[in-house]
């Protein structure tokens, strides 16, 4: 039998296990290396083990050759072969059909290409593993595209010419300008413009209630008569509430105000070390339980149209089912944007969630007490790193142009922590074990189903997401038979979201299922649901609009005699707070 000596020495192993993976976390930026490792191992074993894919391989290389040889001589514009790499974005301008420049970037996409079919379909090798080989291919042949550098960017070479260099300078200017506030924890250049409650997250309203977790904004009334019920908007604490109050314009929060809904927001604090023992429960019970109790006191005796954003919506859809089992009736509806339920297949995120990353990023958490934004910012990077990278590095270092400012920029720039204990947990069982669609997690000691869901659903997906797959969040189809309306809407997992009437190219598809209805694939859903101009707003307040009562006077801003007297003004004092 173990003994204590026996104990004392595991937990000291398991200390010293700790501090070397928190380490190691600390010079790879948080990614582990065994699982980079193994992902290689893996397939390189296997595709030396498959000659038959080795053939493909040659061949397809051969062929790859054959093509390049066209561009070898040098020829002029007009006498240049149709190129490929015209039908890629990033070399559709007109300087990427000369030479050397086409054959630079046929060359390119080739390499690209071949290294696409080199890490798909080796027999035996494990498609988590499949996923990070290719992944970090294309990571290494980004550091070699030829639009990267300035030889071999014929715009950058133009511009160079034209302006004898200057735009080199500004860009070195502008690098340095970047590096010097990274360095001192400052936000990018012109990110000063958008400061909450000057320029965003300027909607009229008072904080009413306030704990350790979150504070609760109730905005004041902009029509002389509102629903009877309220809106509780549930946002991610993985980023601040006002991506939902942004600029007047562009205000979902305002927007709703507007239409007549009395609206409550929650505005999550900044967790630091000394938060490191949150977890999920904390955020249920401090997050969204308290926020009902303090919605039943200032609006009594009426029901609650929830919504949650992302991760909120994944938080809203626990607690929503908890309350289903056990017989709370306090909601009228349920309304998730951009959010997941089954994580089987969460888009490109998993690339960095498996048991060694997560093991390793409990081991940094433990010791900092939190996952900081940075860490956060940077896996986006990678998964979008043309878009959040690349094309800036080209513009703004090689070009010299800044990009100006926007509110969506500033408030992307304006990130927050995570809890160790909760972000542990989130990543343990929602996506390695995928336990709520597994009817596994637990809320109070028993498991919550979703299927217990009999509320009206409104759900959000959006085309090119690549946090909340809209394929993944679709899935809540077939998890539960409570009457659902789907929407997918053009835009990514923010834009999308932010899309106020009004906005240029915006366009949305929208198909309803009643209770107990038959669930379609995605790609029936696609086939059925009809399309519109426009945005999805207008679709959503008329839902629930359908399923609220007749306006009446609004209630008062908190709750004095009730425990909830008014704090403070809007935006409230914990969206203010930066990462140290």
């Amino acid at each position: 039998m173990p003994t204590s000596s026996d104990s004392a020495w595991a937990s000291k192993a398991n200390t010293l296990d700790t501090a070397a993976r928190a380490a190691m976390a600390r010079w790879t930026g948080g990614l582990s290396p065994a699982a980079g490792l193994l992902a290689w191992t893996d397939w390189a074993s296997h595709l030396a083990c498959a000659p038959g894919k080795q053939a493909e391989l040659a061949s397809l290389a051969f062929r790859q050759a054959a093509q390049l040889g066209r561009y070898l001589l040098p020829v002029t514009a007009a006498q240049a072969p149709d190129a490929p790499a015209a039908r890629d974005r990033r070399y559709a301008g007109e300087g990427w059909r000369q030479w050397p420049y086409n054959l630079w970037s046929e060359g390119f996409l080739a390499a690209q290409q071949w290294w696409e079919q080199a890490t798909q379909g080796v027999p035996g090798v494990d498609p988590h593993h499949a996923q990070l080989a290719a992944f970090a291919a294309r990571q290494w042949l980004d550091l070699m595209s030829p639009g990267n550098q300035i030889a071999g960017n014929p715009e950058v070479m133009r511009q160079t010419w034209q302006e004898g260099g200057a735009n080199l300078l500004r860009g070195a200017a502008h690098a340095w300008e970047d590096a010097m506030r990274a360095l001192a924890n400052q936000p990018p250049a012109g990110a000063g413009d958008y400061i909450p409650g000057k320029q965003v997250a300027v909607t009229p309203g008072k904080v009413v209630w306030r704990n350790r977790l979150m504070e609760l904004l109730q905005y004041s009334p902009a029509t002389p008569t509102v629903r009877p019920e309220p809106v509780l908007i549930v946002p991610a604490w993985i980023m601040k509430y006002y991506i939902l109050d942004l600029s007047p314009h562009n205000s979902l929060i305002a927007y709703l105000v507007r239409q007549g809904h009395t609206v409550f927001c929650i505005s999550w604090k900044n967790p630091g070390a000394q938060d490191r023992e949150l977890g999920m429960d904390d955020y249920l019970a401090l997050g969204i339980g308290e926020a009902l109790d303090a919605i039943a006191a200032i609006v009594p005796d009426t029901r609650v149209h929830a919504a949650g954003y992302c991760l909120g919506g994944t938080l809203l859809t626990i607690a929503a089912s908890a309350m289903a089992r056990d017989g709370d009736t306090r909601l009228a509806s349920l309304s998730l944007l951009a959010a997941q339920t089954d994580f089987s297949e969460p888009g490109e995120l998993a690339l960095f969630i498996d048991e060694s990353q997560v093991s390793l990023l409990e081991a940094q958490m433990a010791r900092t007490g939190y996952l900081t934004s940075r860490q956060m910012a940077g896996a986006f990077q990678m998964l979008r790193s043309y878009d959040l990278l690349w094309s800036r590095m080209i513009n703004e270092y090689l070009l010299g142009r800044r990009a100006p400012m926007s509110d969506l920029m500033a408030w992307n720039a304006d990130a927050t922590r995570m809890p160790a204990r909760m972000h542990g947990q989130y990543l343990r069982q929602l996506f390695l074990h995928n336990d709520l669609a597994a009817n596994r997690y637990r809320v109070d000691g028993r498991p919550v189903m979703l299927r217990d869901l009999r509320l009206p659903l409104f759900c959000v997906g959006t085309e090119n997401d690549h946090v909340a797959p809209w394929r993944s969040v679709f899935k809540l189809h077939g998890l539960t038979p409570a009457p659902l309306d789907f929407v997918l809407t053009s835009g990514g997992h923010n834009a999308g979201i932010v899309s106020e009437p009004g906005h240029p190219r915006r366009r949305y598809r929208s198909l309803a299922r009643p209770a107990g209805g038959p669930t379609l694939t995605p790609d029936e859903w696609l086939q059925a649901a009809p399309a519109h101009d426009g945005s999805w707003w207008p679709a959503w307040t008329s839902w629930l609009a359908g399923l609220s009562g007749k306006p009446r006077k609004p209630p008062a801003l908190g709750a004095p005699r009730q425990g909830y007297p008014v704090l403070a003004d809007a935006p409230g004092a914990y969206v203010l707070e930066k990462e140290e």
